[in-house]
Formats: C-alpha cells, structure tokens, sequence
C-alpha cells in the first residue's frame, strides 16, 4: 500500500544558459521529479533557490552573472540545504575539484545526462558523492 511519504517527490531546480537545453532538461526530469523553477543564470539562481528552497538544485558551471559554482558557493554561505549537482561540458579534473570545493556534491557530463542525471540526483539526495564516469578524467 502507498503511503504519503511514497507519493512525495524530490522538489528539483535548474540552472542553465542554454533555454533550448533547460527545456529538454524539464521535459526529461519532470516524470521523475516536481522541478519547481529554472534559472538562466547565476545570480537569479541564487534568487530563487533561496525563495523556492529545492532539495536539489542542477546547475550548469558556464552561467552568465554569477558563474554556476560561484552560485553554489553563495547558497552553501548562506545555509541553505539544497543538495547541487553540477550537469556541464566540462570534463577536465579542475572543474570537478572546483565544483566539490564549492560544495556540489553530484558532476555530470551533458553528455551522459540520460544515463547519469537520474542517479546523480538520487545519491545526492541520499547523502552519497556522485561524479559521472565519463567525468573521472583522472590520469
């Protein structure tokens, strides 16, 4: 039987300069997730997470205003208990160390979005790092 608790989803905010990309980001989380808003850039993500106050903000590291882990690191500073989980192009090891110092626990390549954004949200949610494979550029 359900219970109340089963019907809850996880409330998920995005961040992203790219409205063609947030779009098609909304459309593939929002079966699995409430997405309550969207941000195009990093100061109106700083706004609205602290207004909205997500479980989980997705952010994008190339934002204009504010860049995405500036952003994120605001929203630490300020105690907020969203979990972050970065979705970007960038795969070089200085933007996933950059990214954890901020406080973003999850990294996920745009390209492997399908397959890791999901469980990326999912482990964060849970407490738990999560770096998509193709990610890990260690050497």
């Amino acid at each position: 039987m359900l219970t109340e608790a089963d019907l809850i989803r996880p409330r998920v905010f995005l961040a992203d300069d790219h409205s063609e990309f947030l779009r098609a980001e909304v459309a593939f989380l929002q079966p699995h997730f409430d997405v309550i808003g969207t941000a195009s850039n990093g100061a109106m993500l700083v706004t609205e997470v602290q207004r909205l106050e997500p479980d989980v903000v997705v952010v994008d590291i190339t934002m204009p205003v504010i860049n995405g882990i500036e952003a994120v690191r605001k929203l630490v500073e300020a105690g907020t208990s969203a979990k972050f989980v970065a979705l970007t192009v960038h795969v070089e090891e200085e933007f996933i160390k950059a990214c954890l110092q901020a406080g973003i626990q999850g990294y996920v390549a745009k390209s492997r979005m399908k397959a890791h954004l999901i469980p990326a949200i999912h482990a964060v949610l849970d407490g738990l790092p999560y770096v998509s494979p193709l990610s890990r550029n260690y050497r």
